[in-house]
């Protein structure tokens, strides 16, 4: 049957479970948008449910699985971003516990503190799997990480990465019992040249807010670092920040 109806019950469904988090997390289930994204969320052993195509768009191929045909112009108004390659996936929500993450000797962690924008979330994944992080943790999250915008923006590396979200509280504890080095980022006269530690080992890097960088609750918990800028301004992007961290962890650990 090929659906036409933004008032059909499957696509009334679709949209809230697109549009708002609560119902994702009672369904216990997400939305992946657009070929590559289903491709690596497949890749990386996510269970789908169901899937919502359009013919005159999709060109890829499927796994057994309970597949919807819509219009063109139903695809329109209920995909995120428009056409996209003519694929929506709904799939199983897997829960991620930071206690079942057994980290290497050499292992680097990005940690979020309350992040706010989705858009930078997805980027900062994105970084984190092409620079070869090993997990990013959000601490006391404001943003769901299965939000069609953290999907869209990480260009699905989100399927491929340890992401894990857990209270301060939490994540310190994690830290101390596996040997990190912390590194803090606070805006002061003391922070050093992040160039000048050894990133090398166990080194977990962390990053605040978009609007008012990390809360007290991390001050003196660790070595407070800086990316050296020549310019006026003061501070970067977050997203920007974290993506040059990410390849001095690399640059550092590829050198002979």
């Amino acid at each position: 049957m090929l659906i036409e109806s933004l008032q059909n019950e499957k696509i009334k469904r679709l949209t809230r479970l697109l549009s708002k988090n609560q119902d994702r997390r009672k369904a216990g289930a997400f939305i992946v948008e657009g070929q590559q994204e289903n491709e690596r969320s497949l890749h990386f052993g996510n269970q789908p449910e169901e899937y919502y195509i359009c013919e005159n768009i999709f060109k890829g191929s499927l796994p057994d699985s309970k597949i919807h045909f819509v219009t063109e112009k139903l695809y329109e108004k209920i995909a995120y971003r428009g056409t996209t390659e003519g694929i929506i996936g709904i799939y199983k929500l897997e829960h991620r516990n930071l206690d079942e993450f057994k980290p290497k000797q050499d292992s680097a962690v990005i940690i979020l503190e309350s992040v706010e924008k989705p858009g930078n979330l997805g980027a900062i994944l994105r970084s984190c799997e092409a620079f070869g992080i090993n997990a990013l943790i959000v601490t006391d999250p404001r943003t769901d990480f299965y939000n069609p915008n953290v999907i869209r923006s990480s260009v699905g590396c989100l399927f491929g990465m340890n992401i894990f979200q857990a209270s301060n509280e939490e994540t310190l504890e994690f830290l101390k019992i596996n040997d990190y080095n912390i590194f803090t980022t606070f805006m002061s006269d003391d922070a050093k040249n992040i160039q000048e530690k050894n990133l090398k080992n166990k080194s977990a890097v962390l990053f605040g807010t978009e609007h008012s960088g990390l809360s007290d609750f991390w001050k003196e918990k660790g070595e407070n670092v800086l990316i050296p800028m020549s310019g006026t301004i003061d501070s970067l992007n977050l997203s920007n920040a974290a993506a040059i961290t990410c390849y001095e962890i690399l640059r550092q650990k590829l050198e002979k």
